[in-house]
């Protein structure tokens, strides 16, 4: 387990073991998100990572984007899934990006993390679920940690 600490509380996680993923080139992340003002402030936090952001706002354009980006030879380096989302909801959704990329790096991050949606989530395919309460900046570096192949 790992304790990160943000805005003076303790968030414990369980270690999740990731696949070793490459620095030297600027790593791709596709987010799945259907709220702008999420999406924007994710963009904002990743920035100083040096990353490549794509965005969906649906489960259904998640999948798009995902297979589209596969079809121009950038795999995603990391999907960011929310659970909550307009159509298919981040559960659906990792299940359809399972099926084009059975190796995909997908972690939730939402407010439902303990739940048993979120359980569903993990056995979707997520390797991995981030608790919104655990901040931006939190959610910046345990991103890092994901990208440099580190355990959370």
């Amino acid at each position: 387990m790992a304790a990160v600490h943000c805005r003076g509380k303790t968030h414990t996680f369980i270690n999740i073991p990731v696949l070793s993923r490459r620095r030297d080139t600027v790593s791709a992340i596709l987010v799945v998100e259907d709220e702008e003002p999420i999406q924007e402030l994710i963009k904002e936090y990743l920035s100083p990572l040096k990353v490549d952001i794509y965005q969906a706002r649906s489960g259904e354009e998640g999948v798009t984007l995902y297979r589209e980006l596969m079809d121009k030879g950038t795999r995603p380096d990391l999907v960011v899934m929310d659970l909550k989302l307009p159509g298919i909801d981040g559960v659906k959704t990792t299940r359809r990006i399972m099926e084009i990329d059975s190796d995909a790096n997908i972690y939730g991050f939402t407010a439902y993390f303990g739940t048993e949606w979120s359980k569903e989530l993990r056995e979707a395919g997520a390797k991995g679920v981030i608790a919104r309460p655990v901040g931006f900046e939190g959610f910046r570096d345990i991103v890092d940690r994901i990208l440099k192949g580190e355990e959370i």
